[in-house]
C-alpha cells in the first residue's frame, strides 16, 4: 500500500430521518484533525463545536489552548487514519460533533483504491439528505423541528422562519455547495509552499 492510497468513506449521520449520508474519497494517511474538517465540509456543519473521533475505546480531538484533555483524548493532529485503523484493527470510526446536541456519525471504510491522475483529494462523491441546522437539540430536537415545519398548528411553527429561514427543506441535499466546500479543502492542502526566488544576477 503506497502513501498515495485512498480510502472511500461512507459517513452516516445516525438517528435522523430523512437519512443523511455522504461518501468521500480521502488520502488513507490523512491526519485525523483534517478528517474532522472534511466531515464538517461534506456534511454541511459549521465547525462551531467540539468533536471527537473514536475507534474502539480510543478517542482523538484537537486540543484547545490552556485546556488539558490528555486524560480524555489523544491529539488528532498526531494521528493518521491508516495508522489508527491498523493499530485498533477496525474499519469503522465514530465521529461525535457537538457534545451538547450529540450528533453521532458512523464512518465505514468501504474500500481502498489508487488515486485518479490529475484529481485532487479529498473528493466528495455522493450526497444524500440535508444536514440538520446547528443547535437544534440533536436527533430528538431535529425530529421535533421537522414536525413543526410540516404542521402549521405546531406551537413552534411561527418561530421557524426567524431561526432557520423560510426555505429549509430536509430533502434538499445541497450537493453542489458541499462538493465545492470539500474541493476547497483539497485545493488548500495541495498548495506547495512558495520556494525562494532566485537572487538577481
Amino acid at each position: 500500500m503506497s502513501a498515495a492510497t485512498l480510502a472511500r468513506l461512507k459517513i452516516t449521520l445516525d438517528h435522523v430521518k430523512p437519512a443523511v449520508l455522504r461518501r468521500v474519497d480521502v488520502p488513507f494517511d490523512i491526519r485525523l484533525d483534517r478528517l474532522h474538517l472534511i466531515i464538517q465540509a461534506a456534511m454541511g456543519w459549521t465547525n462551531s463545536h467540539l468533536y471527537e473521533l473514536r475507534a474502539g475505546d480510543v478517542g482523538w480531538s484537537t486540543p484547545l489552548p490552556d485546556v488539558d484533555w490528555s486524560s480524555d483524548f489523544l491529539d488528532a493532529r498526531k494521528a493518521r487514519l491508516g495508522d489508527v485503523l491498523a493499530d485498533i484493527g477496525t474499519k469503522k470510526l465514530v465521529y461525535l460533533y457537538d457534545f451538547g446536541d450529540g450528533w453521532e456519525h458512523t464512518i465505514k471504510i468501504e474500500r481502498l483504491a489508487d488515486p485518479e491522475p490529475g484529481v485532487l483529494y479529498p473528493r466528495l462523491i455522493e450526497v444524500s439528505g440535508r444536514c440538520p441546522p446547528e443547535d437544534c437539540g440533536g436527533p430528538w430536537g431535529y425530529a421535533e423541528l421537522l414536525d413543526a415545519i410540516k404542521d402549521p398548528t405546531h406551537e413552534r411553527h411561527a418561530d421557524l422562519p426567524e431561526w432557520i429561514g423560510d426555505d429549509f427543506d430536509p430533502a434538499a441535499d445541497e450537493a453542489e455547495w458541499l462538493t465545492a466546500e470539500v474541493a476547497d479543502l483539497a485545493k488548500k492542502w495541495s498548495r506547495k509552499p512558495a520556494g525562494k526566488r532566485p537572487k538577481p544576477r
